[in-house]
């Protein structure tokens, strides 16, 4: 079953890859020809969130459950040594987190669960930069959702670093961030604010790891900016109310993957270049002429 084709950006083919309730942070494993994501949250009597994370055998169609409750997960990437980074957005009782999780046996580590002895309120999406550190953004929507208590953090981004375990706040002054990806050479870092600005900021990584003050890079309409990655050549992708938004180094738009209810995405295939897109009911993927940063 094809969706409609891309406009103003080349691509080969957009079709559905499997039929299923796949929602956020969509990871390829190229190891394995497989995608991991979150499943559509269902949220139970007493208020927890029930969230799965999946995963889908690219060749045969096949889902599998490899965490049963992840603790309302969302946006997920990989590290370095291939285990995911999971943003457990938690729930009433349930703290918030930052974790590891190991793809085959679903073991758990967490890397952060509070700054400055704070809980954490709900993270959302994360990277890996090419130094191992994780960059995650926290927003309050838990609490605006009736699944989390009152934040006590403001909506923020961090920086954890692996090396000495410390987290740090990155950047402020967003209503409510959500997206996060970093340029090809870690440089950068893009981050889309879902609340009322509707936009997407970049910032200038630091030696030191720290960030700029940031600027306005694109605005994304209709709709808000949720999944946001980037390709080899800078390019920077940014799921809306439409689809999926191209935007050229600049900020300039230069095309658009029509999805009407695309959440996230990720690279994959062989070459890096499959973007593999979750909606609420299906996995799609877009087989472009470009690869994956």
């Amino acid at each position: 079953m094809s969706a409609p084709a891309l406009t103003g950006f080349a691509t080969e083919e957009l079709a559905i890859v499997a039929s299923v309730e796949a929602h956020e942070g969509p990871v390829y494993m190229a190891s394995e020809d497989a995608l991991y994501f979150t499943t559509v949250p269902h949220d139970r009597a007493d208020g927890v969130r029930i969230v799965a994370i999946a995963r889908l055998d690219v060749a045969t169609g096949d889902v599998t459950t490899v965490v049963e409750d992840a603790n309302a997960a969302n946006g997920m990437t990989l590290d370095r040594d291939g285990r995911l980074v999971v943003c457990e957005q938690g729930g009433p009782r349930r703290d918030a987190a930052i974790t590891r999780v190991d793809p085959r046996t679903g073991e758990r580590e967490v890397l952060v669960d509070r700054v400055d002895g704070r809980p954490l309120n709900s993270p959302n999406d994360v990277a890996v930069g090419p130094d191992g550190a994780v960059w995650f953004t926290d927003p309050a929507y838990g609490w605006l959702q009736g699944f989390r208590p009152r934040p006590r953090l403001g909506d923020h981004v961090y920086r954890h670093d692996r090396a000495t375990g410390a987290t740090a706040l990155a950047a402020r002054g967003f209503d409510k961030p959500n997206g996060i990806a970093l340029s090809p050479d870690g440089a950068r870092a893009y981050v889309g604010d879902s609340g009322r600005p509707h936009h997407v900021r970049v910032f200038d990584v630091g030696a030191d790891g720290r960030l700029d003050a940031g600027r306005v890079f694109a605005v994304v309409s209709p709709g808000v900016p949720d999944g946001l990655k980037t390709d080899r050549d800078g390019r920077v992708y940014a799921s809306a109310a439409s689809g999926v938004q191209v935007f050229d180094p600049d900020g300039c738009r230069v095309g658009e993957i029509p999805l009407p209810g695309a959440v996230n995405f990720a690279w994959g295939g062989p070459d890096r270049h499959v973007l593999f897109i979750t909606t609420d009911t299906a996995v799609h993927a877009a087989a472009l002429t470009t690869q994956g940063a």
